[in-house]
């Protein structure tokens, strides 16, 4: 089956790549930072009509969960890659002038001992402030972040956000919702999974759950397991056992009305690899459908390339290929526990969804439907 891009898979809040063509306002600037077990992310953008546009941007792979698995603890280099990386995203703050901000961390911070006391430190040596932000919170943000993926045919729906040390998976029911309207159930959701919804016909989630089971995390729970095979099957295993307390997990769904939306690196690295990519191109892989047979066919030529290959495989990349098998067991246990054609993906997620609270809450964004 050849994947498609849904019709509105365009709309907000797709980031705008092109640098504005103007020097923008510093006072109509926004910026989101995400500092997570593997990568620290940042945008800057400013709001334009329903969508936003990204100023300015940054990514590097910190590391900052590296060890944590064993010892409890953020190592020192660890720490150190991680404060430098945040200095850069200090500098671009202030070259644009930044106020209206907000820095997160999510779960490598949560489950440090010493989570707290390096967040005082970055603020110490770099000025800025940065939160640990709760499991529910880190959800609630990838999901209105995928909202334009939402297809109007969709009655129930699951999104997942597979991160570094985390897992969140999100189940919501929208079939009270009107059609035309479901994407824009989902983006309400910011306001919290069990707030009362006002006049509107709500979105129902009818189960979330945080797996403290992601691709750097994974990857060193079963570091010693010398089989490439061996070592993946037994990843997916444990991370489906990891899933027997979400609710959804044992009900049966209609697979016409149902929609996964994947939002990861391990999900975009995925679609990829499917399209030949040599050199990733958002444009192609953000919204882009692809169905259970697909993926599949994409994670046995994974495991058909062994380490070896995969390191030499451009579609991979350096910075993934380390972490995409067990990115992939979890997206298999996944697509074992739930098949579909319809698995949507998502080059977007807590940095979007960030900057889209913050600017709603201000009232800044014009409400002409996605």
């Amino acid at each position: 089956m050849t994947p498609k891009r849904p019709t509105r898979a365009g709309a907000f809040p797709k980031a705008v790549e092109s640098p504005a063509p103007n020097s923008p306002d510093p006072a109509e600037l926004y910026a989101a930072l995400d500092l997570g077990t593997n990568s620290c992310r940042m945008l800057i953008a400013q709001p334009k009509g329903n969508q936003f546009h990204v100023v300015d941007s940054f990514s590097k792979s910190v590391q900052l969960g590296h060890g944590l698995e064993k010892s409890g603890r953020l190592s020192r280099n660890s720490m150190n890659r991680t404060i430098s990386a945040l200095r850069i995203c200090r500098q671009k703050l202030s070259r644009h002038k930044v106020r209206r901000m907000r820095l997160v961390a999510t779960e490598a911070c949560r489950r440090a001992r010493n989570g707290a006391a390096f967040l005082a430190q970055v603020q110490r040596e770099t000025g800025l402030v940065l939160e640990i932000i709760k499991p529910e919170e880190e959800a609630r943000l990838a999901v209105i972040s995928c909202a334009p993926l939402v297809s109007t045919r969709t009655e129930q729906l699951l999104v997942v956000d597979i991160g570094g040390g985390s897992t969140e998976l999100v189940w919501i029911d929208l079939t009270n919702v009107p059609r035309r309207e479901r994407p824009r159930a989902i983006m309400r959701l910011h306001a919290g999974f069990t707030s009362d919804p006002g006049p509107f016909q709500a979105a129902k989630v009818v189960d979330w759950i945080s797996v403290p089971l992601g691709v750097a995390t994974l990857r060193d729970q079963f570091r010693d397991v010398e089989d490439d095979h061996a070592r993946f099957a037994l990843m997916s295993w444990f991370f489906e056992e990891n899933l027997s307390a979400f609710a959804p997990s044992a009900a049966e769904h209609a697979r016409e009305g149902f929609q996964i939306i994947g939002t990861s690196g391990t999900v975009t690295t995925v679609a990829a690899s499917h399209l030949g990519l040599k050199r990733y191109e958002r444009s192609k892989v953000d919204g882009l459908r692809m169905t259970s047979d697909q993926i599949d066919a994409v994670i046995r030529n994974y495991l058909a390339l062994g380490p070896a290959g995969r390191r030499k495989d451009p579609r991979i990349g350096q910075d993934r290929q380390a972490l995409i098998m067990s990115g992939a067991a979890i997206l298999q246990a996944l697509m074992r526990l739930w098949p579909t054609d319809r698995l949507s993906v998502a080059d977007r997620g807590l940095r979007e969804g960030l900057l889209y609270a913050q600017m709603s809450a201000d009232g800044v964004l014009e409400d002409d439907g996605l």
